[in-house]
C-alpha cells in the first residue's frame, strides 16, 4: 500500500478485484488455447502475437500479485482493522471516513467542532500508522507496489498492441483476446461489445480450423 494515500490504493485494489474475479478462468479457456496452438505455429512471427505474449505475461503477473495482495490485506484487516474513523459533525450526524484526506475533504464541506476534528485526525493518523507498520512487516506495501508496476506494464503493452499491425488471423485474435480479458467484468458478460468480441474470436477460430482441415 502506498502509505501516504490509502484512499487511492483502496480504489485501485477494488478495480483490480472486479477484473480478477473471472481472470484466471478466462485465461485457462481462452489464452491457453491461443498460446498452445494458434500462437505457436507459423503465425507466431506476427508482431502483434509477439506483443500479445509480453502483454499476457504482465497481465497474468498482475492477477497473481492482486490475489497475493488481497490475502495480505485480509490479514491486516483481521489483525489491525481497516483504517477508519467516525467523526461527529457540527449538525449532529456521524460519518465514517477511511483516510486523513477523506476526513479533511469532509470537514471542508461539513465542519465539526475543533475538539471533534482534532480527535478524529489524531485517531485516524494513529490507526493508519499501525496499518502501515503492520503492512511493511508482512510485505503488504511491497506486494501492492509490485502489483501496480505489473499493471502499468500490462497497460503500456496493451497500448503498444493497439498500434502494432497484425499480419495474420492469429494476430487479430491476439488483439481481441487482450481487449476482452482486460475489459470484460465476467466470463459471460452480456454488455456490448463483449458478446461481439467473443463472437469474432469464435469466427477466427472457425476460419483457422477450416484452413487447417481444407
Amino acid at each position: 500500500m502506498a502509505d501516504s494515500d490509502n484512499s487511492t490504493t483502496l480504489s485501485f485494489v477494488t478495480r483490480r478485484k472486479v477484473l480478477a474475479g473471472t481472470a484466471i478462468a478466462m485465461a485457462a479457456t481462452q489464452a491457453n488455447s491461443f498460446a498452445r496452438s494458434d500462437l505457436e505455429g507459423d503465425d507466431a512471427i506476427d508482431p502483434a502475437v509477439a506483443v500479445w505474449k509480453r502483454w499476457q505475461a504482465a497481465w497474468e503477473e498482475t492477477e497473481q500479485l492482486c490475489n497475493q495482495q488481497q490475502r495480505l490485506e485480509r490479514v491486516l484487516i483481521e489483525t489491525v482493522g481497516s483504517p477508519c474513523m467516525t467523526v461527529k459533525l457540527s449538525d449532529g450526524q456521524s460519518v465514517t471516513v477511511h483516510s486523513l484526506e477523506a476526513l479533511q475533504e469532509l470537514l471542508g464541506v461539513r465542519p465539526a467542532t475543533t475538539i471533534a476534528r482534532a480527535q478524529a485526525e489524531a485517531e485516524i493518523v494513529a490507526h493508519q500508522a499501525r496499518w502501515d507498520a503492520a503492512g511493511r512487516e508482512i510485505g503488504y506495501s511491497t506486494s501492492l507496489l509490485a502489483e501496480c508496476e505489473a499493471a502499468e506494464r500490462a497497460q503500456a503493452l496493451l497500448e503498444v498492441l493497439s498500434q502494432v499491425p497484425a499480419t495474420s488471423l492469429a494476430g487479430i485474435a491476439a488483439k481481441l483476446d487482450a481487449v476482452l480479458r482486460e475489459g470484460e467484468y465476467s466470463l459471460h458478460d452480456g454488455e456490448s461489445p463483449w458478446p461481439q468480441i467473443r463472437s469474432a474470436l469464435d469466427d477466427i477460430a472457425r476460419i483457422r480450423e477450416q484452413k487447417v482441415t481444407s
